[in-house]
């Protein structure tokens, strides 16, 4: 297979880096495959091999970097807005079915945690996409954080969100957080030493910059978001939703109410485990699926 860096223009001058694998046997068109991490994910942390295995199946596959991360340009380094995410990756839809050696009428699409949820939003709304993967999904922000804050720290943190607004109001930048901390003196969006071991195994290359930092108002968005509720007006779009057992960050029991609603066709994969092994421990399983699915949905004319 080949690899190429591209930067895909997206709306406000803003670029995304991508990766774009080809297939190195056959002459195309190609299907293809869509690809993004979640919130404050970085392609290069777990999201390579996926998209190998993809290409070697056949699939042109691109993968992205939201804005304001990595090598992605914005005005806002770590400000994570799901709506604009999800407008973003629809311009790289558009530039993927653009290519020479794509096939426009099969192109499917892969998210992951955050973008999980953004995937169930696309593909209810966005007919260029002919089957889709969802795993681990964000199903509900404003559930994730009920259970995520607890009870007594959420009106300081609602004080906080309102300082921060007043203060753009002022002229001032948006105010930041740590991504992840243990310390319940800093405020952070996530206390998950999880978080801290998965970003262990997926040192950075140079000259990229790391996540560890976002906007306060990132968490506030998260909260408000609700991909969920679109999950019925997936189909008839073929649906694989990807489920850890075990998992706390993206509620397992959450996943699967939501994958109830689902109408065919639809597809459940659950594997053993919490949100962070679907990518390491439970790769084989989780993308095998993902293959599959692909492969039965797009690979043919």
């Amino acid at each position: 297979m080949s690899l190429e860096e591209v930067l895909v223009p997206v709306e406000g001058g803003v670029q995304l880096h991508t990766w774009i694998f080809r297939p190195d046997t056959g002459s195309g068109p190609f299907p293809a495959i869509t690809m993004a991490h979640g919130f404050a994910g970085l392609k290069y942390r777990g999201l390579r091999a996926y998209a190998e295995r993809f290409a070697q199946a056949g699939f042109v596959v691109a993968v992205h970097d939201h804005r304001n991360f990595a090598l992605s340009t914005g005005e806002h380094r770590g400000d994570i807005d799901p709506w604009q995410q999800i407008a973003d990756w629809r311009r790289v839809i558009s530039y993927l079915e653009s290519g020479p050696d794509v096939d426009s009428t099969r192109i499917g699409l892969w998210g992951s945690s955050y973008a999980g949820g953004h995937a169930l939003v696309l593909a209810a709304t966005d007919r260029r996409i002919k089957a889709v993967v969802s795993q681990v999904p964000t199903i509900s922000g404003f559930e994730q954080s009920l259970r995520r804050v607890p009870g007594e720290q959420r009106p300081l943190l609602e004080e906080r969100f309102n300082q921060d607004e007043r203060a753009q109001l002022s002229g001032e930048p948006p105010a930041t957080q740590v991504l992840n901390s243990l310390d319940p003196k800093v405020t952070a969006a996530y206390r998950s030493q999880a978080v801290e071991d998965f970003h262990d195994l997926f040192p950075l290359p140079d000259g990229v910059e790391d996540s560890h930092v976002i906007t306060l108002r990132s968490t506030r968005r998260a909260q408000m978001y609700e991909p969920g509720q679109w999950i019925e007006r997936v189909s008839p779009t073929p649906l694989l939703m990807v489920v850890g057992s075990h998992d706390t960050t993206t509620p397992t029991d959450l996943a699967l109410a939501a994958y109830e609603r689902a109408h065919e066709p639809k597809q459940l994969e659950i594997f053993n485990g919490g949100h962070y092994d679907a990518y390491v421990a439970e790769f084989e399983q989780t993308s095998a699926a993902a293959e599959s699915w692909f492969s039965r949905h797009l690979a043919h004319a």
